[in-house]
């Protein structure tokens, strides 16, 4: 499985950067500032004490008075402009900060929603297979006459051409031939899991595979935590089984094929890739169309909760909770003929 990278320098090493490059900007400022204030001061003494020494020269010290208001004016003039210089770089220098966080904020809140995306679209790569799978396998020759007429001798020689399956495809937990009346006659994994006869037909997944109008057609399930193969949370996949093996032949059964979700979902969550810092409180998820957690990077809430996702009918975006955590999504987009079933990848981001 592939996922996308982050980039060599993150938003917030630049945002850090910029930050030290205006905090030293506003340090040097403020030191000049100081300076020049400094100097003014003196000045302004300087020009009191003349002030004060041509009053007592009396009229031979007038135009030294003169002169030493103007050396006081000046002085005035001078802090004015340094104060004035002051306030305006502190404002355009806390406006940079400003700005920079905002620009950081949309690129770290932009690289989560495209890491959402990067997840939902490994499941929907991953299920589009899934689909093609068990309309494949429902043309078995094996698979067809057994649902045609399911002898000892038939269900025998089906269950070994579903073991041999799924010996070359590990990612499913079984697979199984049902008849119309929803009876399993036959699995690939009889030793393991003892579903012959089992009555699955109230399952929902069996009623949308019993109801397809053609061979071409497949229909699936919501995740679930399937109980005739031990709890596991599996996505079943459906296709029907047809006379001759024919598309559009006589419906003889349905093939179900239970993918093992649970682990292959931990994969694609847990292999987001996130900086180490940025791993520690980060949460990567799959949604349903419900908003229920299918899958989760920290195994939380499985099957069990809903994530109050605020998508307001985009496809994909972020946005900020009322706890402060970034939280970013999108819609699954589908893959080749696999439209997707309004799935979501999420992240939520605690801040920093």
């Amino acid at each position: 499985m592939s996922v996308l990278k982050p980039s060599t320098g993150s938003p917030r090493a630049l945002t850090g950067l910029v930050a030290e490059a205006a905090d030293a900007l506003s340090a040097l400022t403020d030191a000049n500032i100081r300076i020049i204030q400094d100097i003014t001061g003196r000045m302004r003494i300087l020009a009191l004490n003349a002030l004060i020494e041509a009053a007592r020269a009396g009229e031979h010290g007038r135009g030294f008075s003169v002169v030493a208001g103007e050396v006081r004016s000046v002085s005035t003039q001078i802090a004015d402009v340094a104060t004035e210089l002051q306030q305006s770089l502190s404002g355009r220098i806390g406006a940079l900060k400003d700005a920079t966080e905002q620009v950081a904020g949309q690129a770290r809140a932009e690289r989560l929603v495209d890491l959402a995306l990067n997840a939902i679209e490994i499941a929907d790569r991953n299920l589009y297979e899934r689909t093609c799978d068990v309309r494949w396998w429902a043309t078995d020759a094996a698979v067809v006459d057994c649902a045609a007429a399911p002898t000892q001798g038939a269900v025998d020689y089906a269950s070994k051409r579903l073991e041999v399956i799924l010996s070359s495809y590990t990612v499913y937990l079984d697979l199984w031939l049902c008849d119309l009346a929803g009876r399993v006659i036959a699995n690939g994994r009889p030793g393991r899991y003892r579903v012959a006869g089992a009555d699955v037909g109230h399952e929902s997944w069996y009623a949308r595979g019993r109801d397809l109008a053609s061979g071409e057609d497949y229909a699936v399930a919501d995740i679930n935590a399937c109980a005739l193969l031990g709890g596991a949370q599996v996505a079943t996949y459906v296709a029907s089984v047809r006379e001759g093996g024919d598309v559009h032949g006589k419906p003889l059964g349905v093939l179900a094929v239970h993918f093992d979700w649970e682990p292959q979902a931990r994969a694609i969550v847990q292999g987001v890739r996130l900086t180490p810092d940025e791993a520690s409180r980060t949460r990567v998820m799959l949604v349903d169309a419900k908003r229920k957690i299918i899958a989760a990077s920290d195994g939380r809430g499985l099957l069990a909760s809903e994530f109050p996702l605020k998508a307001e009918g985009r496809p994909s975006g972020s946005y900020n909770d009322d706890a402060g955590r970034l939280v970013a999504f999108h819609v699954t987009p589908g893959y080749e003929t696999y439209r997707g079933l309004g799935w979501y990848g999420v992240i939520e981001q605690l801040p920093h």
